[in-house]
This record gives structure tokens, C-alpha cells and sequence, in this order.
């Protein structure tokens, strides 16, 4: 048992490390990754539409670019908000407005340089 144990704790302490050293994406990396994430968005808005988008954000936020890593934040920040099953009108209010304003600078960023 205490093998067992030992080993778990190990394989728990590599994962940890390895995630830690991911490396991180490019600005342009990002943007891809992104697009491919928001490819997932269907023309219903739908909590459940909205819960896969966010997923498929989230791995995305901690490697992304020191440029897009605000921008990840802010459009994961409200679409888990949004897709909450009573979301708090107000905080969502406020999260719109930074969901704008990431869009904006995602356009910027993303589609400017191309």
C-alpha cells in the first residue's frame, strides 16, 4: 500500500512539474488556438454551447501569450458567468463590458496582423 501510495504522489509531483513548464504559446499561437475553440460555437447561445466553448478555452488560459493571456481571462471569465444556471445580472453586466473590450483587443491582436 504504501508502494502505491509512493507512486501516485510521484506521478501527481511530474504532472504538476510538466504543467508548469508548458511552454507558452505565441501570440499567434494563441489566436489560433482560440479560433479553433470559438469554432465550437453554434448559432443557438445555450448554456450547453456555452460550457463547451468555455472548456475549450480554459487549457488555453494558462499558456497563452502575455499579450492575449487579459483577453483569454476577460472572454472566460464571462462566458462562465453567462453560462451559470442563475448568473448574477449585474456582475455580468460588468464582465460584458471587458468581454467587449477583449473582443476588441482580440481583433487587434489576431486579425490585425494578418
Amino acid at each position: 500500500m504504501k508502494k502505491l501510495t509512493t507512486v501516485l504522489i510521484a506521478a501527481g509531483l511530474l504532472a504538476s512539474a510538466s504543467a508548469c513548464s508548458a511552454p507558452q504559446l505565441t501570440t499567434a499561437q494563441t489566436c489560433d488556438r482560440m479560433a479553433a475553440a470559438a469554432s465550437g460555437l453554434t448559432q443557438e447561445s445555450n448554456k450547453t454551447a456555452t460550457n463547451r466553448v468555455a472548456n475549450a478555452i480554459r487549457p488555453i488560459q494558462a499558456v497563452a501569450s502575455e499579450e492575449m493571456k487579459p483577453v483569454v481571462t476577460s472572454i472566460l471569465d464571462f462566458l462562465d458567468e453567462q453560462a451559470k444556471s442563475d448568473p448574477d445580472e449585474a456582475k455580468l453586466g460588468e464582465l460584458t463590458t471587458a468581454y467587449q473590450e477583449a473582443g476588441t483587443k482580440y481583433g487587434e491582436l489576431c486579425r490585425g496582423a494578418q
